[in-house]
């Protein structure tokens, strides 16, 4: 019977961690902030802001929102986030996606302290990352190589195949668990063969955005089946109703890579506490 690598369960169990941590950060006196700008009126977005403002509380972070209007310019964003870069107690800041198009999304990300990157989109963030040094990491990405490493699933030497590749996720993952020595291909929308290459690999990593977009027929006999899509209907990129049996291992939408990926950016969010206040 196929495991179910349970993020809800494993956040739950990190939130606990970093309660722990942030304590000892309070005890000296300090209030570690959580800085979230978010542009826009846009649904999803405001539900998961409140999602992850709701968790940095549980774990004593205050979150602080800053919420811009859809006609807002790059420059009055960047004005606000030189405040954050230069104010001590705010530890982590993020840009919630997705954003309107006139904002140039690269230029905010960029100029994001990388000490303050909990997010892991700054660029330099970026290539410390895929150098294998110490660095923040997408959060997403880095959600799916902690569910791997926690429940002890063996990615070196493995063969893996990433569909999708995007900046957030699809590149980074493809990265680090390139780092962890695994064998990595990188699929896309122009991939020719698809199946036949999904066939071969021990672990798959859906995040295309499609949903149940992997077949099950496409899935080896005992591969592990990280499934990072959400889509309407509460289902994944991946048909796990059929392919979750042929697994030996596979994260349940929801309750997978969702809920970890608020514990990661929390995660990065009291390291670079932990930096400022701390280890210094």
């Amino acid at each position: 019977m196929a495991q179910i690598l349970d993020g809800k369960t494993l956040s739950k169990e990190i939130e606990a961690e970093l309660t722990e941590r942030v304590k000892k950060i309070t005890a000296k006196g300090h209030s570690p902030k959580l800085a979230i700008m978010i542009v826009g009126n846009d649904y999803a977005s405001q539900t998961y802001v409140k999602m992850k403002m709701n968790a940095s509380r549980r774990i004593g972070v205050e979150p602080i929102e800053f919420h811009f209007d859809e006609t807002v310019t790059t420059e009055q964003i960047l004005k606000t986030l030189k405040e954050l870069n230069n104010d001590k107690n705010v530890v982590g800041i993020m840009l919630q996606h997705p954003i309107p198009k006139h904002i140039d999304e690269r230029k905010i990300d960029d100029s994001i302290l990388p000490s303050k990157d909990v997010d892991g989109l700054n660029s330099a963030s970026f290539g410390a990352m895929a150098l294998g040094l110490t660095a923040f990491a997408p959060a997403t990405a880095l959600s799916i190589m902690t569910i791997l490493r926690r429940y002890k699933i063996q990615i070196e030497g493995k063969k893996a195949v990433v569909i999708g590749r995007s900046a957030i996720l699809g590149k980074p993952v493809s990265l680090m668990l390139l780092n962890d020595n695994a064998t990595v291909t990188i699929c896309h929308s122009k991939t020719v063969n698809l199946p036949e290459i999904v066939s071969q690999a021990d672990i798959v990593v859906a995040a295309v955005g499609k949903p149940k977009f992997v077949k099950a027929e496409w899935i080896k006999k005992g591969a592990v089946i990280i499934d990072a899509g959400y889509n309407e209907g509460n289902v994944g990129d991946v048909d796990l109703e059929h392919a979750a049996e042929s697994s030996s291992a596979y994260t349940p939408v929801p309750g997978g890579v969702g809920p970890m990926t608020i514990a990661m950016l929390l995660e990065q969010t009291v390291i670079a506490a932990e930096k400022e206040f701390l280890n210094k």
